[in-house]
């Protein structure tokens, strides 16, 4: 079962760990993780394109590997990119040296094909270990989330992914999408709704 909204005790747990980011009005922080997928990625691009609005793509490093073109189409569409490991590793199952080395070599493969240096880092499926944590953030802002879509649960249908995303949102929240396999039909249906509600409400999209 998908929670959508993180409760605030487990964010208090972990406040080094950015779920929410301080703002004024209206605005929220948009990321998409697991590309860059063709036919996902550049769907979710040319939708953002369509409102006019940003937002911050956690890469998996072989995926930037092997679409390097698609990876550099979102640095010129002006939005942000952040590192989300090589392997897309679960960190509760990965040992410190091997963590950390997988996503150096996501750094490595960001310098290498797109001239990119980034700070922002993502855990795939939201896992580190404290010993990871406490390495990564000397030199990392390690992003978490405060709004979890739900987009690859199917147990729920596009409905309850809208709903979830859009009544649990509040300013300066962190949502999750991903534009991957899995998940690419979903955005095709859900993604397109979920930003018309964003324009149609005033809502502004920023970057992290």
């Amino acid at each position: 079962m998908v929670i959508h909204k993180v409760p605030s005790t487990i964010q208090a747990v972990f406040p080094k760990r950015e779920w929410k980011i301080p703002t004024e009005g209206k605005t929220v922080f948009l990321t998409f993780d697991d590309g860059p997928v063709p036919g996902a990625t550049d769907f979710v691009l040319n939708e953002l394109a369509k409102r006019n609005q940003q937002a911050t793509f956690f890469v998996v490093g072989d995926n930037v590997r092997k679409h390097a073109n698609l990876a550099k189409t979102i640095i010129q569409s002006a939005h942000q990119i952040g590192n989300h490991t090589y392997h897309h590793l679960k960190g509760w199952k990965t040992d410190l040296e091997a963590y950390l080395q997988d996503v150096e070599l996501c750094d490595q493969v960001l310098e290498e094909k797109l001239g990119l240096q980034t700070k922002l880092f993502r855990p795939p499926y939201g896992q580190l270990r404290p010993s990871q944590a406490k390495e990564l953030l000397k030199t990392r802002r390690v992003i978490m989330w405060d709004v979890l879509s739900g987009d690859y649960d199917f147990d729920l249908n596009d409905e309850q992914v809208i709903k979830g995303s859009t009544e649990k949102m509040d300013s300066g929240s962190i949502v999750v999408f991903h534009d991957q396999e899995k998940t690419q039909e979903r955005l095709i249906r859900v993604l397109p709704t979920f930003l018309d509600y964003l324009v149609d409400r005033g809502w502004k999209t920023g970057l992290l």
